[in-house]
């Protein structure tokens, strides 16, 4: 039975039993992840595999046919012979594969594209600065201390270089904001006030500069005016600043646990990614330096993953082994995404058709087909930086969740989505928000307030926050689905799979909606879609086709995750 045919949560924690091997076959392009191993389900009894049954062969034939269509579409609609083309040319860039154009229009990745590098410099210079401080200063401490806490110093004397060079004078801004966190965290400690008092703050912080464009100096004060000249390499600071407040609530709300005594004992031995966040330090460890080195540590500082303040001291504290075999495996599935992202925005203009809405006189299949590929960028353009920060952190020692667990194409259920796309906020959410709330005791409540909160957090707008409404909404009939046909109940049955695999129809295609609207092209631009598909015979029939393909889909996304129970192998995603 399908990993998240069973019942589970949206936002529950992980296994943290650790893999014996790394997984086989078909299951190693998955990304993995240290606590997806669970010996109770590689153990359990498991279908054969069908992957060379008459019904797959079946599936490879529609694959075999339909998935050379979806390519073929938008990279016709993106010739320069096509009659929309001039609407958008002028979005498109020179690009450096076989001559052809790149759409280069997205201004969030086309900063990271243009940077990477001098992002690949700095993050040299990083790596070189710290092994030559590491190198200086071991001779300084006792050849029994197995702790990185030696690098704290560094990090912090390089972290906050690195806040003036990027922010100019705007980094007093940062540095005054941290600080009176941390006195809230200090001041109250174990009482109540300190979450009600760290939630307000940093709530009012993200809405005031998000309001005021981070404050400029000449608006505080004319005699300090003259500092908004030094603006820095990235002067627009407030803009990752939602990365940096939840860091901000990890650091209170982690000392606020260790004042009350609150989490699992430390059992003096290698603990999980899972146990790591959930074991508290002696007090002394919430220390300013060590908040500052954590907050403003330089991998993870401008887009994350995000990590808990207690995992990162943790890690500090006792070192992970972390292999070079690993590591140069990430750097060799990173340079291949980006490979992949590359290919898709040279061959494909899709983000340009969109952000001009070139789309004039497109058929139903052309205009949804323009829709998902725009999907697919928006995935890889958080994929690529994300992981690009990740290894940068893994050569640096430090092993930060995975954001992205699985592709986007790899996924039929609304909550199994959300728990692999940006894991790592999943978790924070998971930690500091729905257990403390009730968790599954108060479920439907819980979704709806994260889903608004996670809509605010990302931007202060309507459209997000009808799309925080919607995946709310969205994830009633999944919900709804597994309390009346509970797998426990009736998981056995030959019918299972296939009304499963109907309900993943419905899932993706509401998922679909949700993220048009959230991340693409908003509330008006799906209402158009909408009427394009439902208006003609011809849209309905290429709905219907549409909805037989999502199906085949399904029917191999289960069998993959059946794959990888097989090896106990439970990403719950």
């Amino acid at each position: 039975m399908p990993t998240d045919l069973r019942p589970s949560a949206a936002f529950e924690l992980d296994s943290s039993e650790q893999p014996p091997s790394t997984p086989k076959g078909l299951v190693r392009l998955t990304v993995t992840i240290p606590s997806s191993y669970n010996a109770q389900v590689k153990s359990a009894q498991h279908p054969p595999p069908r992957w060379r049954t008459p019904e797959f062969f079946v599936y490879y034939l529609v694959f075999a046919l339909v998935v050379p269509m979806m390519v073929w579409i938008p990279y016709r609609l993106s010739s320069p012979t096509h009659p929309n083309f001039p609407l958008y040319e002028r979005r498109l860039s020179q690009g450096w594969m076989f001559g052809r154009r790149v759409d280069n229009s997205d201004g969030q990745y086309r900063s990271f594209r243009s940077g990477l590098p001098s992002l690949a410099l700095f993050a040299g210079a990083f790596l070189g600065l710290k092994r030559i401080y590491t190198l200086v200063a071991r001779r300084f401490y006792h050849a029994s201390d197995r702790t990185n806490l030696y690098q704290v110093p560094f990090l912090v004397a390089f972290s906050i270089a690195m806040l003036f060079g990027l922010h100019g004078a705007s980094a007093v801004k940062v540095v005054f904001i941290l600080s009176l966190n941390y006195a809230i965290a200090k001041a109250t400690s174990g009482s109540m006030t300190n979450p009600i008092l760290t939630w307000v703050f940093n709530g009012l912080v993200l809405f005031s500069i998000e309001r005021n464009s981070g404050f400029k100096f000449s608006s505080l004060h004319s005699s300090v005016a003259d500092l908004d000249a030094w603006q820095g390499l990235y002067p627009r600071w407030w803009i990752s600043f939602n990365i940096t407040m939840l860091r901000l609530i990890s650091f209170n709300m982690d000392h606020y646990w260790a004042c009350r005594h609150v989490g699992l004992p430390d059992s003096g031995g290698v603990m999980s990614d899972k146990q790591r966040p959930r074991v508290p330090h002696s007090l002394e460890f919430y220390s300013f330096a060590n908040y500052v080195a954590y907050v403003l540590y330089p991998p993870l500082y401008i887009a994350g993953p995000i990590m808990t303040f207690n995992d990162f001291m943790w890690q500090l504290r006792r070192p992970l082994t972390i292999t070079p075999r690993s590591t140069f495996g990430y750097l060799v599935r990173f340079a291949a995404c980006i490979l992949a992202f590359e290919t898709i925005l040279h061959f494909m203009y899709v983000g340009a058709i969109k952000d001009t809405k070139a789309w004039a006189g497109y058929s139903a299949a052309e205009l949804c087909m323009v829709g998902l590929w725009n999907l697919i960028v928006v995935w890889l353009k958080l994929l690529v930086p994300w992981r690009f920060f990740r290894l940068w952190a893994l050569f640096g020692g430090i092993d930060p969740p995975e954001n992205m667990v699985r592709c986007l194409a790899n996924n039929y259920s609304t909550l199994g989505f959300w728990r692999a796309w940006h894991r790592s906020y999943n978790l924070w959410i998971t930690r500091y928000i729905y257990i403390p709330l009730g968790g599954t005791r108060n479920r439907l409540f819980t979704v709806v307030l994260i889903f608004t909160f996670v809509a605010l957090w990302h931007d202060l707008s309507f459209r997000l926050l009808a799309w925080g409404w919607l995946v709310s909404l969205f994830i009633v009939p999944e919900v709804a689905a597994r309390f009346l046909l509970p797998p426990s109940k009736f998981g056995d049955r030959p019918w299972y799979r296939h009304v499963g695999a109907l309900g993943a129809v419905l899932n993706i295609l509401m998922m679909m909606i949700a993220n048009l609207v959230g991340f693409v092209i908003g509330t008006d631009g799906i209402k158009y879609m909408l009427h394009q598909v439902f208006s003609s015979w011809e849209g309905i029939r290429f709905l219907l086709f549409s909805c037989a393909c999502i199906f085949v889909d399904a029917q191999v996304m289960f069998e993959y995750r059946e794959e990888e129970e097989r090896q106990g192998i439970s990403r719950r995603c």
